[in-house]
């Protein structure tokens, strides 16, 4: 920070030298993490509402009433569009807010209601990552049912036999975000209220995207709580809703069941406590730019954008289905697609992959590696926007130029004795060196080379061959290691 401040215009600078490093936001060559809506006015419009409330403290609305109105709004529109009358609902700070908060609402209602001890939160294979998070946070057992290994769909039929006295909630996503397909939603919710278990749908991705997708004439499965047996839903406002991060929504079927996940504290000498969210404090500015941007698209403006999403993705996959080398996995529901890169055999191929990966980062262009789990072949990962509706053709021509530079280059190899002696040791007894050291011989970058590497291929292939936990540890030192001051 330094004992003299500095004048804006370096500060601001030194900000924009930073940002040069990144992967671009806009402009339609990230597919992961970024959601452009293309439209000139809605990135500038979003920092101008949030700076008029930046200061707001969303803490207590009967100090700032604008907080309450505004979340009435947002939570109204998401209502009108994925609930039923009496659904009630929470602004929150992203998916996995939302997420957890349907999970501890779950579990204090199975304790509260059916006097559960030991609650279990049972999910398919293909269930975000933040459910386990949520688990872990919330004393919860996950229980995984393995997904149809062809479609990628959640397994109703084994998902209903999982079910079980201590099952607090079961989860369904539409779509799922590793490949893209919608889960069975109806099936798994008909069979959770057959046992009187609440059914949660993750739409974090999917929820303000579908709904406008339909609306254009093309086939959507059903997933909101109009579905018989669903009792929360979850949807990301900072994803299709083009509003910045982090905006999301949890719903709830009634307020009642809402009321599970609120957190009130009278028991000290300061002021009573209630927060309906993980958050105390926060500001209204996030809420804020939310709530500005649906009111400026509006639903006409989400239907177009959702068929230019729609239009974008059937090109790519056209395109894809036509290029030797890649296969697709299942049949996206919208505009999420993974693809599987194939050896000579037609088989998926790890290091192939990787090595595509790479090419297409020097390229320009960030397609997310997604590695093999439970049979699961490894993929990459692409989410579409707006942006990259004129992008489709520019992206099948490098990806073909990265398939053909990847067959030409040195196979991507795991030494089996460093594979062996990795997967020996106990994750919880390694120390930092003992990580630094196995990630560095992995070739990340060279030992000492501090950073992110150039090319991930040779570090992600090991972490491929490693048992899951020991490759959690792995990464947990990595990123660790990221943030050293």
């Amino acid at each position: 920070m330094g004992d003299a401040g500095r004048p804006v215009s370096e500060v601001l600078a030194e900000l924009d030298g930073l940002r040069a490093a990144d992967a671009p936001t806009r402009g339609g060559r990230t597919f992961a993490y970024v959601y452009d809506s293309g439209r000139p006015g809605v990135d500038e419009l979003a920092a101008s509402a949030y700076r008029t409330f930046a200061t707001v403290n969303g803490l207590d609305p009967t100090v700032f009433p604008s907080v309450a109105r505004l979340e009435n709004d947002v939570v109204g529109a998401v209502v009108r569009v994925l609930g039923v009358p009496g659904a009630q609902g929470t602004f929150t700070s992203g998916g996995t807010e939302s997420i957890l908060l349907a999970v501890k609402t779950a579990r204090d209602h199975a304790r509260a209601e059916r006097g559960v001890d030991r609650p279990e939160l049972l999910l398919p294979s293909t269930a975000h990552a933040a459910f386990h998070k949520a688990a872990h946070y919330l004393g919860l057992d996950p229980v995984v049912v393995p997904v149809d290994p062809v479609t990628f769909r959640a397994d109703a039929s084994a998902t209903a036999a999982a079910i079980t006295d201590r099952t607090a909630l079961v989860v369904v996503s539409a779509p799922s975000y590793a490949h893209g397909v919608m889960d069975p939603v109806p099936q798994v919710a008909a069979a959770a209220a057959e046992h009187g278990v609440l059914c949660h749908v993750d739409a974090c991705i999917g929820g303000w995207d579908l709904p406008f997708l339909a609306r254009t004439g093309r086939p959507v499965e059903p997933f909101g709580l109009s579905v018989p047996g669903v009792t929360s839903l979850s949807v990301d406002l900072h994803k299709y809703g083009y509003a910045d991060k982090g905006a999301s929504v949890v719903l709830y079927r009634d307020a009642r069941l809402r009321r599970h996940q609120y957190f009130a504290h009278a028991g000290w000498p300061g002021y009573p406590v209630v927060n309906p969210t993980v958050q105390g404090t926060k500001s209204g500015g996030l809420l804020a730019q939310a709530w500005a941007v649906l009111r400026h698209l509006g639903a006409d403006g989400y239907t177009e954008l959702a068929g230019r999403v729609a239009t974008a993705t059937g090109e790519l996959l056209a395109g894809l289905r036509a290029l030797d080398g890649v296969r697709v996995l299942g049949e996206p529901a919208g505009s999420l697609v993974a693809v599987a890169v194939t050896g000579p055999g037609g088989e998926a191929d790890l290091g192939l992959m990787l090595h595509v990966a790479d090419e297409m980062r020097v390229r320009g262009w960030y397609l997310q590696p997604q590695l093999s789990y439970d049979g699961l072949p490894p993929n990459l990962h692409l989410t579409l926007t707006p942006a990259t509706a004129d992008r489709v053709g520019p992206l099948l021509a490098d990806l073909a130029a990265s398939v053909t530079a990847a067959l030409a280059a040195e196979p991507v190899t795991v030494d089996p004795d460093l594979a062996a002696l990795a997967a020996g040791l106990d994750p919880d007894s390694l120390t930092p060196e003992d990580v630094a050291g196995i990630l560095a011989f992995a070739g990340p970058g060279g030992a000492g080379t501090p950073g992110l590497p150039s090319r991930t291929a040779p570090v992600l292939a090991l972490l491929d061959a490693l048992p899951p936990r020991l490759k959690e540890r792995l990464l947990t030192e990595f990123v660790s290691s990221l943030f050293q001051v």
